[in-house]
């Protein structure tokens, strides 16, 4: 009971300091809130009739709530340590008046408790407001059927809630342990020197971290290198890594803090300006809590969409190394040469055009691969034929075998598909569901692209061509292409040049994936803002009487507030050093999959996204520490330095 009044009393006399902890825990709720109750409502409308169009859309709510929980973990933790270590004096004079370590503990943690509680309830009464205007909204953009609304569902809520008690509380107990070793003495120290920051335990936990990730991206290397460029696992990944710079943030920032002061306009700043990468290398709590927001928004902004350009470039190039065609000709979708009609009459027309070096038709059809269980799996396939032609104008990345070898008893396969070995019987069920077994003739190596199968006409019944690939004697000859348009005409097709098909078919949906990606990012980083402002009143407030001090030492309020300001933009730029950090070992582990995967691998630079978001960031910092520090100097200094 005497802990629990205690903890009550402390809580009614800091509530001022307290608050930036309390709305960081209450909107990071809130936002995981919000995602959990719009996948809830998604998962609802998949399992009903006709509700296959939001299978993406959960997707999409799944991921973006699993990073809303990162990120509001991940600041709430930093805040709460915080605010746990800017109550070092106080913590000491209860040592000094004859409270025990475990006393100190549990009343930091009950703390924690009630503070907890108190933001974690705040937190889903706000999501559970804000849920339905979220829910219109995607169907406004279009990635949800119109007439989506909030569905009622019981778990999202309580989970919101545990997630974001169990957050504030586990951040609590390192800080609680940490608090119950301040000796009584250390309420009488006025140095804000932090000491005994980098722990054992934390330096152990961060190069496990650390470990881990390459552990992970390893393995991956060695056995499904393909996996690195799933969206899930490129969203989940840079986790580790911003996890592991968090904690070994006392280890990376005083570098990066001595390599930046030096471009700080100190001689324009005064000498107040001097003391701007000291205070910062000084006070390694306070500038680990400032910079985890702005880390966590640059290593997500820059990885997710270095990532998205990454493996968009890289699927166009892909393309680009697979298509030989000169020329790509699209038979009519009706008419006598249309997919309903024979193709005989326009194949001829196109070898009879002066020119023309090669002509390659091909199908699409499907084809189900049978187990040894008697389990079919479902491919799409192409049918080809003249496999001759085939193997000139599909540059196929193949693994083993030729593409010249397939015949009517024979496929080539991806290597995805389990038969690796050339000459290995593979029962079929074709199209009509007739059964046979084929050959393999040859296996190709996975890529980005969905490897289909390709057989002969024979096994493909039914199938029409629906893309004929034409090799020019003359590569670009502007005759040819006019030549060959004319040939056409009669039979309704259309020719488009080799980049006029690449534009046409190689890019994937850019809209739909920056849709996924604005909705995964766009709430993690408007609360980052929100936290990053947060932080840098509290660690402002906190610091009236370092200021006060100042004054007293001659320095004048103009001369302050720039070195808060300064000292502020360097730490937020640390942390943006840091996210591009984890941003570069990230998009370098994306481009090491697609070197084994013997993909063409283009580097493309996120430096858009990053820019903004660290533009954004030191604009919000200096509108944010400059009024802090104007306001911590308005009481006389002599007043706040003697208290």
């Amino acid at each position: 009971m005497t802990v629990l009044r205690i903890a009550l009393k402390s809580l009614k006399a800091r509530w001022a300091s307290l608050l930036g902890a309390f709305l960081a825990l209450a909107l990071g709720v809130a936002m995981t809130a919000v995602m959990l109750l719009g996948l809830a409502t998604a998962v609802a409308g998949s399992g009903a009739p006709g509700g296959d169009d939001l299978v993406p859309l959960v997707a999409a709510l799944g991921t973006s709530g699993g990073v809303s929980a990162f990120v509001s973990a991940f600041v709430v933790a930093s805040t709460f340590s915080f605010a746990v270590a800017q109550r070092r004096r106080e913590l000491g004079l209860l040592r000094l008046t004859g409270a025990t370590r475990a006393q100190v503990r549990r009343t930091v943690l009950t703390e924690a408790l009630l503070l907890g509680t108190a933001a974690s309830a705040t937190g889903c009464l706000l999501g559970r407001l804000g849920a339905p205007a979220f829910v219109r909204q995607l169907a406004e953009i279009g990635m949800a059927p119109p007439g989506f609304t909030l569905a009622p569902a019981p778990w999202p809520l309580p989970t919101a809630f545990g997630t974001g008690l169990l957050t504030a509380l586990t951040a609590v107990a390192v800080a609680a342990r940490r608090a119950g070793r301040v000796g009584p003495l250390d309420a009488l120290r006025t140095a804000d020197l932090d000491t005994g920051v980098l722990t054992a335990g934390r330096l152990l936990t961060g190069v496990g971290l650390l470990l881990t990730a390459a552990a992970l991206a390893g393995s991956a290397l060695a056995t499904d290198p393909a996996d690195l460029l799933h969206r899930k696992t490129y969203t989940t990944q840079p986790m580790w890594l911003i996890s592991a710079a968090g904690l070994l943030s006392p280890l990376l920032a005083p570098p990066l803090i001595r390599l930046l002061g030096r471009a700080l306009p100190t001689r324009s700043a005064g000498y107040a300006g001097r003391l701007v990468p000291a205070n910062a290398a000084a006070a390694l709590r306070r500038t680990g809590a400032v910079a985890a927001p702005v880390l966590v928004s640059v290593a997500l902004a820059g990885s997710l969409a270095g990532a998205l350009d990454t493996v968009g470039a890289a699927r166009a190039a892909e393309a680009r190394a697979r298509t030989a065609a000169d020329l790509v000709v699209v038979p009519a979708t009706s008419g006598p040469a249309g997919p309903t009609g024979p193709s005989g009459p326009l194949l001829a027309a196109l070898r009879a055009v002066p020119g023309v070096a090669a002509v390659s038709p091909t199908a699409p059809t499907t084809l189900s691969l049978v187990g040894p269980d008697g389990a079919t799996a479902r491919a799409e396939a192409r049918a080809s034929t003249d496999p001759a032609a085939l193997a000139v104008l599909a540059r196929l990345p193949l693994l083993a075998g030729s593409t010249a070898d397939l015949d009517d008893n024979s496929l080539v396969l991806p290597a995805e598909r389990g038969h690796t070995t050339v000459g290995e019987q593979v029962p079929v069920i074709r199209a009509d569901g007739s059964r046979t077994t084929l050959r393999v003739a040859a296996v190709l190596r996975d890529g980005l692209s969905d490897n289909g199968l390709y057989v002969t006409a024979a096994n493909a019944p039914g199938a029409r061509p629906d893309r004929i690939d034409v090799r020019l004697t003359t590569p670009g000859g502007h005759d040819a292409v006019r030549t060959t348009r004319a040939a056409v005409l009669p039979y309704g097709a259309t020719v488009l040049t080799r980049e006029e098909w690449l534009a046409a078919h190689a890019p994937a949906d850019t809209r739909t994936a920056w849709l996924r990606m604005v909705l995964v990012l766009g709430p993690a980083l408007l609360y980052t803002g929100i936290a990053l402002a947060n932080t840098l009143l509290m660690a402002t407030t906190d610091r009236r009487r370092e200021l006060a001090l100042l004054r007293l030492a001659g320095a004048t309020r103009a001369q302050v507030v720039r070195l808060v300001t300064a000292e502020s933009l360097l730490v937020v730029a640390v942390g943006a050093g840091l996210g591009c950090a984890v941003t570069a070992v990230q998009l370098g582990t994306m481009h090491a999959a697609l070197a084994v995967l013997h993909v063409p691998a283009p580097i493309v630079l996120p430096w858009r996204p990053v820019t903004a978001v660290t533009a954004g960031a030191l604009l919000l910092t200096v509108a944010c520490a400059a009024p802090a520090a104007a306001g911590a100097l308005r009481p006389r200094p002599v007043t706040v330095a003697t208290r």
